[in-house]
């Protein structure tokens, strides 16, 4: 910006750039940004990218017990010097939707959050995994899902939690669930999903201690709004037993949604639009078929000087300001022109 200036003020022109200036009848045309008579020119642009997270995975008649969703996939990146009029695109992904009779299958992924736009590397956040099963083993994603576990007194098969940072970025978008039945300890309980911050909990299974689903990953801090907020809990893991801890098997902070509780409360959803994940069901909430908590939606964050805010996009996002920056959130799919 200094060399720019600096040739304004020695050119040849200079005298008549001024004069037209002072002729401005009565308002101000802000053809250079919002900042108005700043000239404009390339600019770096911050960006946080966040998946949709997974839901939990159902209980089910078929002697099984849900493990709860993992989060979407958290990643930021700086783009420096974006040419002006680069068209940059932001695709949001969904959470994954709540389901209900589990039959030995888990519950429904989350979706990729990217950006992308000529002359950039585009960025993408992997979808988070959704839990396990009795015998099924929690899915893999930008967090991984929790592991499942069968219900009392039927047959039982472990099931392992999903890894989390699938595909494998640098550094991690998130990590992997917690564990549910691992073959020995007690069955009843499952695993948490994980956050874009932490592991999900393992589930609380002893006969000294009151038996509990994992609590969810704790989501990742960002402050690009200008305020810290964490984003992309980990669903909670479940439990069908009366007598369990149910102040354990929560959702991760940053949004995750908790897991079910014996008969007395149903799975949760993650929040929308942090990427959280879902809680794990129980098959007793409701009659042996007990419905999944839906993985919250992603989004997509920009940051760039006020003074150079182009001012041209679609899809709605939301404008706010922080200090001498402008911040777009996108919570559907949409484009902003540098």
């Amino acid at each position: 910006m200094r060399d720019i200036k600096n040739k304004l003020t020695s050119s040849k022109n200079t005298k008549n750039i001024q004069s037209r200036k002072g002729k401005s009848f009565g308002y101000q045309v802000l053809g250079f940004g919002a900042g108005g008579g700043i000239p404009r020119a390339p600019y770096d642009i911050n960006f946080l990218v966040i998946a949709g997270g997974a839901a939990g995975t159902p209980g089910g008649g078929n002697n099984t017990q849900g493990g709860g969703g993992g989060a979407g996939g958290f990643r930021t990146a700086t783009e420096t010097e974006v040419a002006l009029d680069t068209v940059i695109t932001m695709v949001i992904g969904a959470g994954g939707a709540s389901s209900t009779a589990n039959n030995y299958a888990t519950g429904n992924n989350g979706v990729a959050s990217q950006f992308s736009g000529s002359g950039l590397t585009t960025i993408s956040s992997a979808g988070g995994g959704s839990g396990g099963a009795n015998g099924v083993l929690g899915l893999a994603g930008g967090c991984g899902g929790g592991g499942g576990a069968p219900s009392a007194g039927g047959p039982a098969a472990p099931s392992a939690p999903g890894a989390g940072n699938t595909p494998s970025t640098s550094p991690a978008q998130g990590f992997g669930g917690g564990l549910g039945f691992d073959g020995a300890r007690q069955r009843t309980t499952t695993g948490g999903g994980g956050g874009t911050g932490a592991v999900g909990g393992n589930s609380i299974q002893s006969d000294g201690v009151p038996n509990a689903g994992g609590i969810g990953g704790a989501g990742a801090a960002s402050s690009i709004t200008g305020s810290s907020v964490q984003y992309g809990g980990g669903g909670g893991g479940c439990s069908d037993q009366p007598g369990s801890d149910n102040t354990q098997n929560v959702g991760g902070a940053g949004g995750g949604g908790d897991g079910s509780f014996s008969t007395s409360r149903a799975a949760g959803a993650g929040t929308v639009n942090t990427g959280s994940g879902g809680g794990g069901a129980s098959r007793l909430f409701t009659a042996n078929s007990s419905a999944s908590g839906a993985g919250g939606a992603g989004v997509v964050f920009l940051s760039f000087p006020t003074s150079q805010f182009s001012g041209t996009s679609t899809g709605s996002p939301t404008v706010t300001t922080s200090g001498a920056n402008t911040i777009l959130e996108f919570t559907g799919n949409g484009t902003y022109t540098v």
